[in-house]
Protein backbone atom coordinates (compact mmCIF):
# COMPACT_ATOMS: atom_id res chain seq x y z
CA UNK A 1 0.00 0.00 0.00
CA UNK A 2 2.85 2.39 0.85
CA UNK A 3 4.44 1.85 -2.55
CA UNK A 4 1.14 2.47 -4.31
CA UNK A 5 0.67 5.76 -2.43
CA UNK A 6 4.21 6.87 -3.31
CA UNK A 7 3.53 6.04 -6.97
CA UNK A 8 0.26 8.03 -6.88
CA UNK A 9 1.93 11.11 -5.43
CA UNK A 10 4.83 10.81 -7.88
CA UNK A 11 2.30 10.70 -10.76
CA UNK A 12 0.53 13.79 -9.40
CA UNK A 13 3.86 15.62 -9.41
CA UNK A 14 3.84 15.40 -13.20
CA UNK A 15 0.55 17.32 -13.59
CA UNK A 16 1.73 20.86 -14.45
CA UNK A 17 -1.27 22.65 -12.92
CA UNK A 18 -0.76 20.98 -9.53
CA UNK A 19 2.93 21.60 -9.03
CA UNK A 20 5.88 23.19 -10.76
CA UNK A 21 7.48 21.06 -13.43
CA UNK A 22 10.27 18.92 -12.01
CA UNK A 23 13.59 18.29 -13.68
CA UNK A 24 13.94 14.93 -15.35
CA UNK A 25 11.12 12.49 -15.80
CA UNK A 26 9.59 9.28 -14.50
CA UNK A 27 9.48 6.47 -17.08
CA UNK A 28 6.61 3.99 -16.96
CA UNK A 29 7.27 0.40 -15.98
CA UNK A 30 5.63 -3.00 -15.66
CA UNK A 31 6.59 -5.69 -13.14
CA UNK A 32 5.51 -9.31 -13.48
CA UNK A 33 6.39 -12.69 -12.03
CA UNK A 34 6.70 -16.01 -13.85
CA UNK A 35 6.67 -19.50 -12.37
CA UNK A 36 8.52 -21.39 -15.09
CA UNK A 37 11.25 -20.36 -14.65
CA UNK A 38 10.63 -18.58 -11.33
CA UNK A 39 11.62 -14.96 -11.94
CA UNK A 40 10.56 -11.34 -11.68
CA UNK A 41 10.75 -9.24 -14.83
CA UNK A 42 10.72 -5.45 -14.84
CA UNK A 43 10.09 -3.67 -18.14
CA UNK A 44 10.93 0.05 -18.25
CA UNK A 45 9.83 2.33 -21.09
CA UNK A 46 12.98 4.21 -22.15
CA UNK A 47 12.37 5.36 -25.72
CA UNK A 48 15.14 7.52 -27.10
CA UNK A 49 17.61 6.69 -24.34
CA UNK A 50 21.07 5.32 -25.03
CA UNK A 51 21.35 2.06 -23.02
CA UNK A 52 24.86 3.16 -22.03
CA UNK A 53 23.19 6.02 -20.10
CA UNK A 54 21.23 3.58 -17.88
CA UNK A 55 22.32 1.78 -14.70
CA UNK A 56 20.40 -0.95 -12.90
CA UNK A 57 21.24 -2.53 -9.54
CA UNK A 58 19.57 -4.56 -6.80
CA UNK A 59 20.25 -3.06 -3.36
CA UNK A 60 18.64 -4.40 -0.17
CA UNK A 61 15.70 -5.98 -2.01
CA UNK A 62 15.06 -2.93 -4.22
CA UNK A 63 15.72 -2.71 -7.95
CA UNK A 64 17.06 0.75 -8.78
CA UNK A 65 17.04 1.89 -12.41
CA UNK A 66 18.54 5.29 -13.13
CA UNK A 67 19.79 7.14 -16.14
CA UNK A 68 19.44 10.16 -18.34
CA UNK A 69 17.69 11.12 -21.56
CA UNK A 70 19.67 13.81 -23.32
CA UNK A 71 18.16 16.45 -25.55
CA UNK A 72 20.24 17.00 -28.66
CA UNK A 73 21.78 20.44 -28.66
CA UNK A 74 20.60 22.42 -31.65
CA UNK A 75 20.85 26.18 -31.65
CA UNK A 76 18.53 26.47 -34.63
CA UNK A 77 15.43 25.04 -32.93
CA UNK A 78 12.64 27.30 -31.79
CA UNK A 79 10.30 24.94 -29.94
CA UNK A 80 6.60 25.67 -30.29
CA UNK A 81 5.40 22.77 -28.14
CA UNK A 82 7.29 20.41 -25.83
CA UNK A 83 5.90 17.23 -24.23
CA UNK A 84 8.88 14.87 -24.24
CA UNK A 85 10.65 14.85 -20.88
CA UNK A 86 14.43 14.94 -20.75
CA UNK A 87 16.98 14.79 -17.99
CA UNK A 88 17.81 12.37 -15.22
CA UNK A 89 15.46 9.73 -13.88
CA UNK A 90 15.38 7.12 -11.16
CA UNK A 91 12.83 4.37 -10.54
CA UNK A 92 12.83 2.09 -7.50
CA UNK A 93 10.96 -1.22 -7.44
CA UNK A 94 10.51 -3.04 -4.15
CA UNK A 95 11.09 -6.73 -4.80
CA UNK A 96 8.82 -8.78 -2.58
CA UNK A 97 10.81 -11.96 -3.10
CA UNK A 98 14.51 -12.77 -2.84
CA UNK A 99 16.23 -12.71 -6.23
CA UNK A 100 19.55 -14.04 -7.47
CA UNK A 101 20.97 -10.68 -8.53
CA UNK A 102 24.18 -12.27 -9.84
CA UNK A 103 22.12 -14.22 -12.40
CA UNK A 104 20.17 -11.13 -13.49
CA UNK A 105 20.14 -10.13 -17.15
CA UNK A 106 18.84 -7.17 -19.12
CA UNK A 107 17.97 -6.44 -22.74
CA UNK A 108 17.10 -3.20 -24.49
CA UNK A 109 14.92 -3.45 -27.58
CA UNK A 110 12.58 -0.99 -29.29
CA UNK A 111 12.83 1.48 -26.42
CA UNK A 112 12.01 -1.08 -23.72
CA UNK A 113 14.51 -2.16 -21.08
CA UNK A 114 13.65 -5.65 -19.78
CA UNK A 115 15.38 -6.72 -16.57
CA UNK A 116 15.07 -10.42 -15.77
CA UNK A 117 15.68 -11.31 -12.10
CA UNK A 118 15.66 -15.07 -11.34
CA UNK A 119 14.24 -15.87 -7.92
CA UNK A 120 16.71 -17.15 -5.33
CA UNK A 121 16.52 -20.89 -4.89
CA UNK A 122 14.72 -22.08 -1.82
CA UNK A 123 15.19 -25.42 -0.14
CA UNK A 124 12.69 -27.93 -1.50
CA UNK A 125 12.49 -29.89 1.71
CA UNK A 126 13.99 -30.15 5.15
CA UNK A 127 17.60 -29.03 5.37
CA UNK A 128 19.84 -30.97 7.70
CA UNK A 129 22.26 -28.83 9.67
CA UNK A 130 25.50 -30.49 10.64
CA UNK A 131 26.50 -29.90 14.23
CA UNK A 132 30.20 -29.59 14.84
CA UNK A 133 31.56 -30.60 18.24
CA UNK A 134 32.70 -27.57 20.18
CA UNK A 135 35.60 -27.18 22.54
CA UNK A 136 34.91 -27.63 26.21
CA UNK A 137 35.67 -24.57 28.32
Amino acid sequence: MKTEMEELFADLCQVPRLVARRAGFRPSLDVYRTDDPPAITVVVELAGIDPDEVDAAVVDGVLIVRGRRKRKADEHRAYQHIEIDYGVFERRVQLNEAVDSEAASATYENGLLSIHLPLARKATGPVRVTIQPGREA
